[in-house]
């Protein structure tokens, strides 16, 4: 079987539950109940993928941290993890959210375990105020 050639499925749900799937696959934009729920099987191979790996493999993702730039030192302790994981980051962005508040963006590529560790000591810095590590890309979802 080709693996873009589509098949036609049925789905039972209790009557309440899809009404608050229409309605939130109306408030994202999408035109079908089929794109949503394509969309919801890719995000879980996705994210299977990521767990069943065990920290082997390549990843790519996103880690974004809200932070406290007043906060002691924070500036050059995230400096320094970044420059200490330049294999990791392939880039970043920074923004100014209130007088006391930043977000940084993290593109970063490589071994999982790897991403995995650089995010959590991002986010464990004193500081930090909020934190996320977001993958993506990890397999064909077709």
């Amino acid at each position: 079987m080709d693996e873009r050639e589509m098949v036609r499925f049925g789905v039972s749900t209790p009557a309440g539950l899809l009404a608050k799937f229409d309605a939130l696959i109306e408030t994202k934009g999408y035109t079908s109940r089929s794109e949503a729920i394509r969309d919801l099987i890719r995000d879980d191979l996705v994210s299977t993928a990521w767990e069943q790996r065990d920290g082997h493999g390549p990843a790519i993702g996103t880690i974004t941290i809200v932070y406290d730039h007043h906060a002691r030192e924070i500036s050059d302790r995230l400096v320094e993890l970044a420059h200490d994981h330049l294999d990791l980051i392939i880039s970043s962005m920074h923004a100014h959210l209130a007088h006391d508040a930043c977000v940084e963006v993290l593109l970063v590529r490589g071994p999982q375990a790897a991403i995995q560790s650089l995010s959590d000591r991002l986010i464990s810095t004193r500081g930090v105020k909020h934190g996320r590590l977001v993958v993506t890309g990890l397999v064909d979802t077709a």
